[in-house]
């Protein structure tokens, strides 16, 4: 393979303020399935990941646990370094914004922007969300409340340093403007062209006096560097630049990053931000941001505070890395959020792991061994025009799939790509269905020619095979030296995919194929991640004070209190008494009943989890209470538009909220 040259990646560094769920998890596993392609492609890839350590957060969350903050993010950091290991990230470099070469940069950094003019001495007073590590000011709030997060923010006042923005903001439009490329998806360019730089920037805060867990500004010792300035940095400070001049061969190999991959929710940090502060330090600006979509749960985001996380050492404890690596990237689209929870894995494990590629390989593998020992040999015998045919639609539609894998690449549609691979392997069992090996092979001993065929046919289909599996390692790396491996030899270079026919002749698969994925019960998917679910309940229930008792001797359940809101914020939703008129269960869900609900004189589809509470003909009749002005989500394929309201005790059982007394359908819940 060819080399061409170097190719430096990021991902955003992991905020070390508690474990991530699977969702943070899939932007590192998409990361590496980019690096893993391009190091096929000939490139020397340089792959950076790593830990945000420092802020007012995980200070709060060190005092909680009564320790000190570096004894915190240290087994936070080693946590979420094992989770990458467990992932299998062929990650090059793992920094953290605790080591000292990185905190000494910073600190250079920020006394460069001083000296040179870019940075002043001020005070702040405005709005401050401590999960975000956000300033806001009162129009930057929606409905009140942090505008990225939507949780509540405090009142703030203190000195701080500030960054002049508005001095970089002309030149920024226009690099944007100049290189359309810069920031992708587009529809992330337009977000931040119209609604914050094209207003105008406000100067922002770059220091902290309310807290002390941050880099030290070290000529103004009551000050730490702003967190979000501190983890910025970590492109740069990772591969050895240096603001005093003295940047190391690596730097000047490597930068400017060829792409740095970032959470849609922190776009704005890293296309407006991160620019300005490389303008101001004389380097040149990464060549390109692309804002990736959120792995959603059942159509929300994930969070642990609502108990709807799912955690991937769950995930690969019961599924296999690669089922969720290729779950993970398979199902998150382009520029659309994707959705995940066990019961999608194991269906898409079933349909596409153990039905699509793990029977094809057995398959073939199993036949190859039956009929010819194991010897694979390219006879190169058709018995008709038909046959010929075939082989040809065959061999073109693997041989023109690495341009197809590639098209979609570039453009960092990996989930389109791996689309693309698995269409070898549909096609290659449709060649089976085809060419019907089962029936050749009963008359190969009497009929030469058939054997030939026969021959041909498995030969054909050990070659599409392995370069399907070549084509597939960067996304399933485990499965595909498995592969491989069965077949008897090696995974190809991708400069070699375009060819058909170079698996040696007389060559030997393995005498005991394995099983690469076998099929999941559904009822053990079930029962693990109901086992799960308990045991996150009853961690919970123990930080929030658990289960008591009421004076009477009745169970009553204490909730960790959520922030005040006020009656504006309550008079937002809209309750109304429904009726279900009707009610299903949703096809291929073992939770979910869809309901068609008469709320005055509409009629609204509502999908709900329920389904091991009720059963569809318990639902019919039923009075319930609704939130009408829910906005619609899609469920399992099928479309909600509201919510019914529950209560749920602390073993998980729910009650559909009914009204005491006989109301219409669509009287108001005030």
């Amino acid at each position: 393979m060819q080399n061409k040259g170097s190719y430096y990646l990021t991902t955003a560094i992991a905020y070390t303020s508690g474990k991530p769920h699977i969702g943070n998890n899939y932007e590192v596993v998409l990361a590496d399935s980019i690096a893993r392609y391009k190091r096929k492609e000939g490139y020397e890839v340089f792959f950076q990941t790593g830990t945000d350590e420092h802020g007012q957060k995980i200070e709060i969350k060190a005092q909680e646990a009564g320790v000190t903050p570096k004894e915190y993010v240290d087994r936070v950091a080693g946590e979420i370094r094992g989770l990458c290991d467990l992932l299998n990230i062929s990650y090059d470099k793992f920094i953290r914004t605790t080591d000292a070469s990185h905190e000494r940069q910073v600190q250079k950094m920020f006394k460069r922007f001083y000296d040179q003019g870019d940075i002043y001495k001020g005070s702040y007073e405005g709005m401050y969300c401590t999960p975000c590590e956000s300033f806001w000011t009162e129009l930057q709030l929606v409905d009140g409340k942090c505008p990225d997060c939507g949780r509540e923010v405090k009142p703030a006042k203190e000195e701080a340093y500030f960054f002049r923005m508005s001095k970089y903001t002309d030149r920024l439009i226009q690099y944007i403007n100049e290189h359309p490329e810069f920031i992708q998806p587009v529809s992330r360019k337009n977000e931040m062209m119209n609604n914050f730089l094209l207003p105008g920037l406000q100067d922002l805060c770059l220091s902290r006096t309310s807290f002390r867990w941050g880099i030290p500004v070290d000529f103004d010792d009551r000050h730490v560097v702003y967190v979000w300035f501190d983890a910025l940095t970590n492109y740069i400070t990772g591969i050895g630049y240096d603001a005093d001049g003295d940047s190391s061969e690596q730097y000047k190999k490597l930068w400017p990053a060829d792409l740095h991959l970032v959470g849609k929710d922190i776009i704005r940090f890293h296309t407006i931000y991160w620019p300005i502060f490389l303008m101001a330090l004389g380097e040149p600006l990464p060549k390109q941001i692309f804002g990736h979509p959120w792995l959603m749960m059942n159509g929300g985001k994930m969070s642990k505070s609502k108990g709807n996380v799912i955690y991937a050492d769950d995930l690969v404890e019961f599924f296999g890395v690669d089922a969720v690596r290729y779950y993970v990237l398979h199902e998150t689209p382009y520029e659309n959020d994707g959705n995940v929870t066990w019961e999608l894995i194991a269906e898409k494990t079933n349909a596409d792991l153990a039905n699509t590629l793990g029977n094809l390989v057995n398959r073939t593998v199993s036949m190859s061994n039956k009929y010819f020992g194991g010897i694979v040999e390219n006879k190169d015998v058709r018995l008709s025009e038909n046959d010929r045919a075939i082989d040809e639609d065959l061999k073109n539609t693997v041989t023109g799939a690495y341009g197809q894998c590639q098209a979609q690449m570039e453009s960092l549609r990996v989930a389109d790509a791996l689309t693309e691979i698995f269409g070898i392997f549909k096609r290659c069992n449709k060649y089976i269905d085809e060419t019907e090996p089962w029936v050749l092979g009963k008359e190969k001993d009497s009929d030469p020619a058939k054997g030939g065929r026969l021959a041909t046919v498995l030969y054909n289909l050990v070659e599409s095979i392995l370069i399907g599996a070549s084509l597939l390692e960067p996304f399933m790396p485990e499965t595909s030296g498995k592969i491989a491996s069965q077949l008897g030899a090696e995974l190809r270079e991708f400069d070699m995919l375009g060819r058909f026919g170079l698996y040696p002749n007389g060559n030997r698969v393995t005498d005991k194929p394995e099983i690469l994925f076998a099929r999941l019960d559904m009822k053990e998917v079930e029962k693990r991640e109901a086992e799960i679910a308990e045991a996150q309940k009853a961690e919970t229930a123990e930080k929030a004070g658990g289960q008591e008792e009421n004076g009477e001797g009745q169970p009553v359940v204490d909730l960790e209190a959520k922030p005040e809101i006020t009656y504006e914020d309550f008079a937002k939703l809209q309750f109304q008494v429904g009726e279900i008129i009707a009610c299903e269960a949703v096809p291929k869900s073992k939770k979910l009943l869809c309901s068609q609900v008469k709320i005055g004189s509409q009629v609204k589809q509502i999908v709900s989890g329920i389904k091991a509470h009720y059963s569809p003909e318990e639902m019919v009749g039923k009075k319930v209470m609704v939130l009408v002005n829910l906005k619609p989500a899609v469920l399992a394929g099928v479309k909600s538009e509201g919510m019914l309201l529950c209560a749920e005790d602390q073993e998980g059982n729910l009650a559909l909220m009914t009204p005491e007394k006989a109301m219409p359908a669509g009287a108001e819940i005030c």
